[in-house]
């Protein structure tokens, strides 16, 4: 998605999108026209700023911005015994930020129906670079990575850095849904293989080269500039008492709307003249599904989203279209997601692909809401990273907002609805492969389904059900055995062009 593409509004007033009704891009001239010049408060303003409007990160968890920022400034601090070494006004006792400090502005957006952190900066670059100078700054370092998966956001960027002549690199990422995930950022920028870690490392500790390293969303350092512009009281202006201060949305991924926060859904989908049809997802492919009932009643902040079963995330809204089979969109971004994973633990190899068998039995009248719940119940809090606790919670979350086309479902095999494919995928570069049987020589010999439990079952009579889903990269080389090993040569992989081992996981 090209950031032309993407209307862009706002609701009660622009901040992070001042100037946009002017500019197609705010270059250094128009940035320091629309935002004026940066101010790099000390670290102690910073975190106390961040503290007052209680600032959370965009990226989809909520964390508090002050305590992540305090996290890496405590592993970077020298100690003051040696006083002798302390800059003026140091001295008795007080700390000092050291110079090993990274910070990183996490661009990854690799989740299909997200557009606002390309927006800001294809769009905003210099307000994304100004919040990562005052972080840098206030840690006293200088070491900023911008990682990016987009080529028109890379190069917007870097012509960013140029011009500001600043001392930071922009890195390329692989575009897969977990890009995102903190430590497959952070192992992409190592140059490591980019997906998460199986044992949680906080970043605060042990990031890039192994440095205390501050990673936050795009938007979140764009909020930074804000705020430090602004200050906490005029920021605190716009949203709500509890959570002050505008959020940037995405709505059916072709609209970025910049909103405050307490604005009601139902007047953010009116201003974008979408109708939240059969039901409306919050937060993104790991967020929640609301009945159209509940996105009437749904209030845009942690504490509003709470109230209706849902959260703002990422903030990734995609109200689904009538006319569309619901429980279809509901499995076909089920196995877009299952063969997303790493393909690194048991509840992502096996767990997730088992939701899917359950949501096709469910599509087809032969299975039932509880061993989809039952299916998304087995990996959660068990994977190495968020993404099976997602996946489940967003199909979870369909059983209930879409109860009345599974009921439909469960009694007649269908609804009578096609399966449009409205909710967005990533479009196919020819590359995704998929086991395809050629039934007229498979004699139910049962290897492939031993070679690769993941895509294949046997059915009762010992022949091969396979999972509709695209290959996961990491099973390319087993699938490749499967095919060679098969006795009745009956095993094929449909597909274009294969994939190099550099994008694999």
């Amino acid at each position: 998605m090209s950031s032309a593409t993407v209307t862009v509004s706002n609701i009660g007033g622009s901040r992070l999108t001042l100037g946009f009704d002017r500019f197609d891009r705010l270059d250094l001239d128009r940035h320091l026209a629309v935002h004026g010049k940066l101010r790099t408060p000390v670290l102690e303003d910073v975190v106390r700023m961040a503290e007052q409007v209680d600032m959370r990160g965009r990226g989809g968890a909520g964390f508090p911005f002050a305590r992540k920022l305090t996290a890496v400034a405590a592993r970077v601090v020298h100690p003051s015994a040696d006083q002798e070494n302390l800059l003026p006004g140091e001295r008795g006792g007080s700390r000092r930020p050291g110079a090993d400090a990274v910070v990183v502005v996490n661009g990854a957006e690799g989740e299909p129906g997200s557009g606002k952190d390309k927006v800001l900066l294809c769009r905003a670059p210099h307000l994304v670079l100004d919040g990562a100078q005052i972080a840098a700054t206030a840690l006293g370092t200088q070491r900023i990575v911008v990682a990016v998966e987009d080529d028109q956001a890379a190069r917007s960027v870097r012509a960013a850095i140029t011009e500001r002549r600043m001392p930071a690199r922009v890195v390329r990422l692989v575009e897969r849904f977990i890009s995102g995930e903190s430590g497959a950022v952070i192992r992409a920028i190592n140059g490591e293989t980019p997906i998460p870690p199986g044992v949680k490392v906080r970043a605060a500790e042990s990031g890039v080269d192994g440095c205390p390293t501050l990673l936050s969303n795009t938007e979140t350092f764009a909020q930074l500039a804000v705020l430090t512009s602004l200050g906490p009281d005029l920021y605190a202006s716009a949203g709500t008492e509890d959570e002050p201060g505008t959020t940037l949305l995405t709505i059916g991924k072709t609209r970025v709307v910049e909103v405050p926060y307490g604005t009601p859904l139902r007047t953010v989908l009116e201003h974008c003249d979408v109708r939240p049809g059969p039901g409306v997802l919050a937060g993104g492919y790991h967020g929640m599904w609301l009945s159209p009932q509940g996105a009437n009643r749904a209030v845009l902040s942690r504490k509003g989203m709470q109230a209706v079963g849902a959260t703002v995330g990422a903030g990734i809204i995609l109200p689904l279209a009538e006319g569309t089979c619901p429980l279809g969109e509901v499995t076909r971004i089920a196995s877009y997601l299952a063969a997303q994973s790493a393909g690194q633990c048991g509840p992502c190899r096996l767990g997730l692909p088992d939701i899917v068998r359950a949501l096709n039995a469910l599509s087809d009248g032969s299975g039932t809401v509880a061993d989809v719940k039952r299916a998304a119940g087995i990996g959660r809090g068990r994977g190495a990273c968020s993404h099976p606790d997602g996946t489940a919670r967003f199909v979870v979350s369909a059983m209930d907002a879409f109860a009345a086309d599974i009921d439909a479902h469960r009694m007649g095999g269908a609804c009578g609805l096609p399966t449009f494919g409205v909710l967005p995928l990533p479009v196919p570069d020819g590359s995704e492969g998929r086991i395809a049987i050629d039934w007229s020589r498979c004699d139910g010999h049962g290897l492939c389904a031993y070679l690769v439990p993941e895509l294949i079952q046997l059915d009762r009579y010992g022949f091969p059900v396979v999972l509709g889903t695209d290959i996961p990269v990491w099973m390319e080389r087993d699938v490749a055995r499967a095919v060679s090993m098969c006795p009745a040569l009956a095993l094929r992989v449909t597909t274009g062009i294969p994939r190099s081992p550099a994008r694999g996981s």
